[in-house]
């Protein structure tokens, strides 16, 4: 296998004990990032380590993202710390447009649906610009592995 071939997680860790109760929408979000995350993704740190890579992410004292990354066998390579702040409100925003969604799947019309996931999807992709921003001089993404990654942020923010 190519180095750029190795340049990617093989394994992704949530910190469920910062996990209160996510509802039946949320965790089929998790399920569904980890998946595609796994089965496609991009992922290269600036210091020269060799993948592919574990990553453990957690949200330490509500205030930082940490990003443990790790060996194929799982030993520490480097920790990253982002604070949470900047994606604060964007994280807000995209819950209350999901909760949007999930409740217009339910009773509104298919054009009013799409309008909400255009919304929704916007959204989702400022975070994810944020994101690959946030960790341009640690690690390199591309845009759907960091549109996967802010959905696992997000769901570690989750409360309730």
């Amino acid at each position: 296998m190519s180095g750029m071939q190795n340049q990617r997680i093989i394994e992704i860790k949530l910190d469920e004990r910062t996990v209160v109760r996510r509802s039946p929408e949320i965790e089929h979000e998790r399920a569904v990032a980890i998946y595609d995350l796994l089965e496609d993704n991009r992922f290269a740190p600036q210091a020269d380590y060799t993948g592919p890579f574990i990553v453990f992410l957690t949200a330490e004292e509500r205030t930082r993202l940490v990003m443990e990354i790790r060996d194929p066998q799982d030993s520490p390579l480097d920790r990253i710390k982002l604070p949470l702040q900047p994606f604060r409100r964007i994280i807000r925003d995209y819950f209350q447009i999901c909760e949007s969604y999930f409740d217009a799947i339910k009773r509104l019309s298919p054009s009013q649906i799409e309008t909400i996931d255009m919304a929704r999807r916007g959204i989702h992709n400022e975070g994810s610009e944020i994101l690959i921003e946030r960790l341009k001089d640690k690690v390199e993404i591309d845009m759907d592995t960091a549109r996967r990654l802010f959905t696992l942020l997000c769901v570690l923010h989750f409360r309730g």
